[in-house]
């Protein structure tokens, strides 16, 4: 007999959502304690800069492993969890263009244009953030059901095309060590595999049952 898939109730499902934002939130209560200490290194910009955009891509990692994740294990409860991911991925994706913007450039808007024009990390930085702008203004139910359920599945589609953009983005910053760059791209490959694994598991499913 096959065993059922784990399904938490409303109240524990309530704990594990706090778990998560709890989660998703420490890295910025570490970096501000850290600040506070004085305990971010050498260059500080440095450090918020990269632990920022590291998070940004871990967390929207994250979310594009949430439905893999439901498809291997049943637990179609994490599609639940997925939005505050995604909204915790561009909150830190803020944090990583504002800390760019100010405490880098200091606002000069000309040196910031130059940037994105000239240097291709930026570009591709740029770029994923511009498209998860709609992903996270889109993200709420009424906007769902505005936009209506296929037009705002085909929107967040774009989601892989942010991931694409963020290994990007970070492979080209790197000079020397890939290995972290390398490790996002295993993963983004990873989960794009799954995603074309179940849709043709899912099509010769329908085939079968057609003939």
């Amino acid at each position: 007999m096959r065993e059922r898939a784990f399904s938490p109730d409303r109240m524990q499902f309530a704990w594990i959502w706090r778990a998560v934002w709890a989660a998703c939130l420490l890295p910025l209560m570490l970096l501000v304690a850290g600040g506070l200490r004085d305990a971010l290194g050498a260059n500080p910009i440095e450090h918020i800069t990269r632990a920022t955009g590291d998070w940004t891509l871990r967390l929207l990692l994250l979310t594009l492993a949430v439905t893999p994740l439901r498809q291997l294990t049943g637990w179609h409860w994490l599609v639940r969890l997925r939005r505050t991911l995604g909204l915790y991925a561009f909150f830190y994706g803020c944090l990583h263009l504002a800390t760019y913007v100010w405490l880098d450039q200091f606002f000069d808007w000309p040196g910031i244009v130059a940037d994105i024009v000239k240097r291709p990390f930026v570009t591709l930085g740029f770029a994923a953030f511009v498209l998860m702008l709609p992903l996270a203004v889109t993200s709420t139910n009424g906007m769902i059901r505005r936009l209506g359920g296929r037009a705002w599945q085909r929107l967040h589609r774009a989601v892989y095309a942010v991931g694409v953009l963020g290994v990007a983005h970070y492979w080209w910053l790197v000079k020397k060590d890939l290995t972290e760059p390398i490790a996002y791209a295993l993963v983004l490959a990873t989960l794009f595999a799954l995603r074309l694994w179940h849709g043709r598991r899912m099509r010769r499913t329908l085939e079968a049952q057609a003939a």
